[in-house]
């Protein structure tokens, strides 16, 4: 079991992860915590202030930021737009199958998460996919932008 993180062979274009955020309304956020200071729930908050439907995924909560918990991808009953993985290396592959699965329309591995074999699966079933980046970072920067134009 390996722990150290890949550097992503590929990524997305500026234009194209913009165009993904512009188009996305749902966001699974898979291995969100309820902790305040931890990334995954400070990523969740900023999505959900920003008029994205958040869907927490975590076997262990009922729910997080006022929205239901699932227990896995499969779990959730309508169609996700964005998968955002904050879940070690190792844990991405079957995350990432899930995600092709449930016809997920995009995976996201957040800054520090690179998993070129499971992405190259992704793509190779037509889900966009973006790694080592956040999504935070990304939207404030690609669409606040735009905002001020």
């Amino acid at each position: 079991m390996s722990l150290e993180c890949e550097l992503p062979d590929s990524n997305p274009l500026d234009d194209e992860i913009k165009e993904l955020l512009q188009k996305a309304k749902t966001i699974a956020i898979v291995g969100i915590s309820r902790k305040e200071e931890r990334d995954s729930y400070k990523v969740a908050k900023y999505l959900k202030e920003h008029g994205y439907q958040i869907v927490p995924v975590n076997p262990v909560y009922d729910e997080v930021l006022g929205e239901k918990c699932y227990k896995s991808l499969s779990d959730i009953p309508f169609k996700i737009d964005i998968v955002d993985i904050f879940r070690r290396p190792d844990a991405i592959p079957p995350i990432v199958d899930e995600a092709i699965e449930i016809g997920a329309g995009a995976v996201w591995m957040q800054l520090g998460l690179a998993h070129n074999e499971s992405a190259k699966k992704a793509r190779e079933a037509g889900l966009q996919v973006v790694q080592s980046k956040c999504i935070k970072i990304e939207h404030s920067k690609l669409l606040k932008e735009s905002e001020k134009k």
